[in-house]
C-alpha cells in the first residue's frame, strides 16, 4: 500500500515556474514507477511524465523541454519542475505510483495548477 500526497500547486503567470512535489509513504518506494498526470476541466486525465524505478524519464510531447521529473529514493519523493508555463498547462496534477505487471495503482488527491495569460 502506498499513500501519496502532492504539494506545490498554485496560481502563476504564463512564462513562470512551479515545482510540484509528491511525498510517498509505505514500503518499497524505490521499486515503483512514478508518474505525474493532469486533468483539465472537461478533459480526460493525461500522462505528463513518468520516471522508472531506475530513474529513466519520459515526457508528454506537450511538456518536453519545459518540465523535468526527478525522484529521491532516500526521501520517498518525486518532483516535477515546470518551467515556461503556459495557460494550457492549467489542470489538477496528480501523482501516481504503480509497478508494471503487479497489482496496485495508487493516486494522490491532486494539486491545482493555474496559469494565467
Amino acid at each position: 500500500q502506498v499513500r501519496l500526497v502532492e504539494s506545490g500547486g498554485g496560481l502563476v503567470q504564463a512564462g513562470e515556474s512551479l515545482r510540484l512535489s509528491c511525498a510517498a509513504s509505505g514500503s518499497a518506494f524505490s521499486i515503483y514507477r512514478m508518474g505525474w498526470y493532469r486533468q483539465a476541466p472537461g478533459k480526460q486525465r493525461e500522462l505528463v511524465a513518468v520516471i522508472s524505478s531506475g530513474g529513466i524519464t519520459d515526457y508528454a510531447d506537450s511538456v518536453k523541454g519545459r518540465f523535468t521529473m526527478s525522484r529521491d529514493n532516500t526521501k520517498n519523493t518525486v518532483d516535477l519542475q515546470m518551467n515556461s508555463l503556459k495557460p494550457e498547462d492549467t489542470a489538477v496534477y496528480y501523482c501516481n505510483a504503480n509497478r508494471p505487471q503487479f497489482p496496485g495503482n495508487y493516486w494522490g488527491q491532486g494539486t491545482q495548477v493555474t496559469v494565467s495569460s
